[in-house]
């Protein structure tokens, strides 16, 4: 544990400039895909302060962040980590931008940064500090010190290393009004989908969930303050607004960790939501997606927001067996699940989901039970199957109980367990070869990532487009492709399972199974390409008309 400095907290002072003196710019380096809404709330907070900004791509060369952060001579460079994997890259970045010559301060913020502090700075010594929580009003206090040349160690919310020692400051409140953070800055170019303009954005902060597995709950409830808070819905909808008349935006992909739903008060604020999306005539002309748990999808609130422009859900399901839920302490049952993905199919809803098959209490019994859990949700084809060990973050309640039993293993960049049953972790790396082989999983170019993509993008013609005549026929085209997929993945994985439990031979060839895999592939992309070839005169059509109606 760090030793801890008492301050009092101070006013801001981020922005204050000395007379006649020019405050040195800011650069803020993370990963960008899809927008990188933490680094855009704290640029558009340190430019409401008065400072020059400078995003950088994490995944630019190296060399060309070198030549930028030369370029601006900034007086900080805060990182973002968003994932706990990529620490040692990050760390050797920073050893490169040392190595050349770089001295002003570097800090880094995140999930994992606040919650090992003394892990971060030790991996990455070239770090002065680590912004901890919450980071709008701690960086924007801290770069305000650098620029006035004032001691910065007494600033709320930071952990540092003195004399070799880990020293963290009092940890600042939550924000309490999320309504008063200016809108994020989005200094990169939205993703399209059929012609049409992806933003992220953000409803809420927090999570009042406490699953084992997951560290964003640990995060907030380690600060003080409120932990979920909710942006007013006709705040949230003025964004919304203003991204569509400005940018041209019309999908909207809100990354709350938990969108605002669950209970009678949320559920008032979600109606309120769709009330003023009516109000500014936004429904029809763009859609939006969530992320919620299974137990908060209520028949009526979401056929409100279907006809609002809700078209997809994300819900973290998880777990097909109640043990398994009980371990993930996710607080919901499996009937709950089930229920959940029948009324958003009943409501026309398309949904996503994430699923570990294999958790610390597996067991071969559950490993099949969530196979057929699987097959209940998407045997029919509506979903691509996509599965996952359950890998133990630090931060999490379930880390520290595997530390405690020694079931623990890995590093901060590799985490992993033992399982009950070894013979298990032979079945898993078993399965994995045939998955990472096959390419059926994992990345993009994957097979359940592609067919997943398709149905999106059913979805947004179904949504944003006039009707398609061949419509139906694509759908069932896509379905059938999709089920076959499913039910042969659902078999591998219980040839598997059983062949490992029992000691006995199996017939998965991961060559085969990749022949299989690229066929079904291949079908689905010129099923894909046909279909959007054939119908391009349409669809052109209508961004054209769209078009003139946002300019109008």
């Amino acid at each position: 544990m760090g030793h801890l400095i008492d301050t009092a907290q101070h006013p801001l002072r981020g922005g204050i400039r000395a007379k006649g003196i020019n405050p040195r710019p800011v650069i803020l380096i993370g990963y960008q895909k899809q927008g990188n809404l933490g680094l855009g709330y704290l640029a558009a907070t340190l430019r409401q302060g008065g400072h020059n900004v400078i995003l950088l791509d994490y995944e630019c060369d190296r060399e060309a962040i070198l030549a930028a952060v030369q370029d601006h001579d900034p007086v900080l460079i805060g990182f973002s980590l968003i994932f706990q994997f990529y620490i040692r890259q990050y760390a050797a970045l920073i050893r490169y931008l040392r190595d050349h010559g770089i001295d002003c301060h570097f800090t880094m913020g995140g999930h994992y940064p606040t919650l090992a502090y003394q892990q971060t700075l030790e991996t990455a010594p070239g770090l002065d500090s680590v912004v901890r929580f919450e980071g709008e009003q701690t960086l924007l206090e801290l770069v305000g010190e650098l620029n006035a040349g004032r001691d910065w160690r007494n600033i709320t919310g930071l952990a540092f290393f003195r004399d070799g020692e880990a020293v963290i400051t009092p940890a600042r409140k939550l924000m309490v009004d999320l309504d008063q953070l200016p809108y994020p800055d989005r200094d990169f170019e939205p993703e399209i989908v059929l012609g049409r303009r992806v933003m992220p954005l953000l409803a809420s902060r927090g999570c009042a969930r406490t699953c084992s597995f997951c560290s964003i709950h640990t995060f907030y409830r380690t600060a003080p303050g409120k932990v979920v808070r909710t942006r007013r819905p006709v705040e949230v909808v003025k964004e919304m607004l203003w991204l569509y008349e400005e940018r041209g935006i019309t999908i909207f992909l809100f990354q709350d960790d938990d969108f605002p739903l669950f209970g009678k008060v949320w559920q008032r604020w979600a109606g309120e939501l769709v009330d003023e999306l009516h109000k500014v005539n936004l429904p029809g002309r763009i859609i939006w997606k969530i992320n919620c748990r299974a137990d908060a999808v209520d028949p009526d609130l979401f056929a409100r927001m279907r006809d609002a422009g809700l078209y997809i859900v994300y819900m973290g399901l998880e777990s097909g067996t109640e043990e398994g839920l009980v371990t993930l302490n996710k607080g919901i049952t499996v009937e709950q699940n089930l229920h959940a993905v029948h009324t958003l199919k009943q409501l026309g809803i398309m949904f996503e989901f994430g699923f570990m098959l294999l958790d610390p209490s597996s067991t071969f019994k559950s490993v099949r039970a969530n196979t057929d859990f699987l097959r209940a949700i998407v045997g029919d084809g509506s979903a691509a199957a996509t599965f996952c060990k359950m890998l133990p973050y630090d931060g999490t309640p379930i880390k520290d109980e595997l530390e405690r039993t020694g079931r623990l293993r890995g590093d901060v960049c590799a985490p992993d367990y033992d399982f009950l049953d070894s013979r298990l972790e032979d079945f898993y790396q078993a399965l994995a070869r045939i998955i990472d082989v096959t390419g059926w999983i994992h990345g993009h170019k994957a097979l359940s990532p592609q067919l997943n993509w398709a149905w999106n993008e059913v979805a947004v013609m179904d949504s944003l487009f006039p009707d398609l005549p061949d419509m139906p026929d694509f759908k069932e085209t896509l379905r059938t492709i999709t089920q076959t997929s499913n039910n042969l993945l659902f078999d591998v994985v219980n040839e598997l399972s059983s062949a490992f439990e029992n000691d006995k031979a199996h017939d998965c060839d991961a060559g085969a199974m990749q022949a299989r895999c690229s066929a079904l592939l291949d079908r689905l992309m010129d099923a894909r390409n046909t279909f959007v070839a054939r119908n391009q005169a349409l669809l052109l059509e209508a961004l054209k008309q769209d078009d003139h109606r946002q300019v109008a």
